[in-house]
């Protein structure tokens, strides 16, 4: 970061009664160059249940779905201020869209419609605007047997492999990992070499990421507190399971559910947060066999983390705490991937996702 760059975090929120909302819309906050010091510089408070947020790749546009709408949102950022300004909106063609990913040629954005059971393929045009829907997939499975939460199709999350050429998404309700081709030509999606991969019945699959050195996937399970381990290859041929590891510690008996996950830039460390347990997870991850081992459960100083994001240079952490209204701020210990707190807590409604732009 140059002397004169600036931070900005984007923070997408819950704001209406059935996901018990208390978020203002879609905020915008500019970081002090320690990333510590968050000060808010707007809200764009037309938005309703602005949640799951994403970038296009040179962070110009930003795209964020409405869970109860429905819909998806596109917006300008500008370089200066960090503002942002309303480009449109339109359907994601299925109810409850949970999270979304810009391909990286930035010309398509893929959605998953939780409620649905729907992946939406979506072109974006020059200007940052969406179109409507180029294609819409419905996963098929069975459902999981978790009567409550696995009753039909819940894709959770949408995630491009390091090559660009397949995208995975975890069904929290069939317990399954989808997998497709994508074609940069058009956008569209088809059924990878192998399709799909089964997980534990009941183990929820939700997010996944990708080491940085391309090698190892790691999925976080949301009903049964785990995290599975996979070697990859560049070819979903080549992904093969190798760990499951949970995410609570030894002794641990009360109810709990997963979110997030996200690893180190470094390769070094794995992070998983627990709702329930409220705590961040560190994992130090095996470099040669990539395997993991809990190093730390961090309480998040709050209820509920939903969500939470590594800053861009691995050396922050922000805990999104959907349930007490605040995002809390860590330092990583560089060494040992441990969080210790810092003391500094943004206060803002439901926060449930973060994207962070340095410019």
């Amino acid at each position: 970061m140059t002397n004169n760059s600036s931070i900005f975090a984007y923070v997408g929120a819950y704001t209406t009664a059935p996901f018990k909302g208390h978020g203002e819309g879609l905020s915008v906050f500019q970081l002090d160059p320690t990333g510590q010091e968050w000060r808010l510089v707007q809200v764009v408070k037309e938005m309703i249940d602005p949640s799951f947020l994403a970038l296009d790749g040179q962070n110009r546009f930003l795209y964020c779905v409405h869970e109860s709408l429905a819909e998806i949102s596109a917006f300008s950022i500008d370089p200066q201020t960090g503002h942002l300004t309303w480009l449109n909106t339109v359907s994601t063609g299925g109810s409850t869209p949970a999270s979304l990913m810009v391909a990286p040629d930035n010309r398509y954005v893929i959605v998953a419609n939780y409620m649905a059971g729907t992946v939406a393929v979506l072109p974006i045009g020059p200007d940052g605007k969406l179109g409507t829907v180029s294609q819409l997939t419905t996963l098929e499975g069975q459902a999981g047997p978790d009567k409550t939460e696995q009753t039909m199709s819940h894709p959770h999350d949408i995630r491009f492999d390091p090559t660009g050429q397949y995208i995975f998404v975890p069904d929290k309700g069939f317990d399954r990992l989808f997998i497709f081709s994508y074609n940069p030509e058009n956008g569209n999606l088809t059924p990878a070499n192998l399709p799909s991969l089964t997980e534990q019945a009941g183990a929820g699959p939700r997010h996944l990421v990708f080491h940085p050195d391309g090698r190892y996937a790691y999925l976080i399970n949301e009903l049964n507190s785990t995290v599975t381990t996979f070697s990859y290859g560049s070819d979903p041929l080549n992904l093969a399971q190798l760990q499951v590891v949970s995410t609570l510690p030894p002794g641990f008996t009360g109810s709990n559910t997963c979110a997030e996950i996200q690893v180190a830039p470094s390769g070094k460390f794995l992070y998983g947060s627990n709702r329930g347990h409220d705590s961040i997870v560190v994992y130090a991850i095996d470099q040669a066999t990539g395997q993991l081992t809990p190093v730390q459960w961090e309480p998040t100083g709050g209820k509920t983390p939903r969500f939470f994001k590594l800053d861009n240079t691995g050396t922050l952490l922000y805990a999104a705490n959907q349930d007490s209204d605040n995002i809390t701020i860590f330092k990583v210990d560089p060494a040992h991937g441990t969080l210790s707190q810092t003391g500094q807590v943004v206060q803002t409604g439901s926060p449930v996702c973060i994207v962070e732009v340095t410019v």
